[in-house]
């Protein structure tokens, strides 16, 4: 399974809620990865106007709104892909066999369906909708605790 999506959402959380820029090496020690593989998904969020980071200054800042990110944004972004992809059909069915024979476009109307509503969910949800989540996860769970 990739993780590159979690990622990028966790690693956009940690820059917009920071108070100083963060380097590639803070996020990394976060997200539990390495540096590198934060860089590279940097390198995507950053050429797709969401992040900023310059040669000299250590880290990074977030340069569009969190409300003005969409989850399919990052999804495209770090994915880089122009459609959501979620399901693959297998590829050596026995054309003899009826089932065989129809099963590829009956699951691909089918997988493609539930891929647009899939689309049009991530559309509706913002980066400002996940800090806004774990905000009140955080608040929730320190009251747990103060209760304990």
């Amino acid at each position: 399974m990739d993780i590159k999506f979690s990622s990028a959402i966790h690693t956009l959380i940690l820059i917009a809620e920071s108070e100083t820029p963060m380097n590639s090496e803070q996020i990394a020690t976060s997200v539990g990865t390495n540096a590198s593989y934060i860089r590279k998904l940097t390198t995507r969020l950053r050429k797709a106007g969401m992040i900023e980071g310059r040669r000299g200054i250590s880290g990074f800042k977030l340069i569009k709104k969190p409300e003005d990110i969409s989850l399919l944004d990052i999804y495209d972004t770090v994915m880089e892909t122009e459609s959501l992809h979620l399901f693959d059909i297998h590829q050596n069915s026995n054309d003899t066999c009826i089932v065989g024979h129809n099963i590829r476009p009956v699951l691909n109307g089918m997988f493609r369906n539930m891929e647009e509503r899939v689309e049009n969910e991530l559309k509706s949800i913002t980066l400002a909708d996940c800090i806004n989540n774990m905000r009140q996860y955080i608040n929730e769970n320190n009251e747990k605790e103060k209760q304990e």
